[in-house]
């Protein structure tokens, strides 16, 4: 049995949008990165759909901020990243670990 995660936290349907976007285009920067990647055909194909999802994630920022909201709550956000394998699905767009 798969342990429970901790619920979600109350978020605006652009805040929610602001987190999908900003993990789809983790996830997609981690299978371009070319430290991790094996091909380039794959890396091609991400890099074509970050410019979707980057759309994606401007209009929820520009949504924000068109009704005023003119801060990122980051302590509630953080945790929803974390709820959603938000530092699994970011740590791909780093280098990995090891020597030179």
């Amino acid at each position: 049995m798969l342990p429970e995660l901790p619920p979600l936290p109350a978020l605006t349907r652009a805040e929610g949008e602001v987190v999908d976007g900003f993990l789809a285009a983790a996830d997609l920067l981690g299978r371009i990165n070319p430290a991790r990647s094996t091909d380039t055909y794959g890396s091609l194909r991400a890099a074509q759909a970050l410019v979707t999802r980057a759309g994606r994630l401007r209009d929820a920022l520009a949504v924000m901020h068109a009704r005023g909201e003119t801060e990122l709550h980051t302590a509630i956000l953080a945790r929803a990243l974390r709820v959603l394998d938000g530092e699994r699905r970011t740590g791909r767009v780093t280098l990995p670990p090891g020597g030179r």
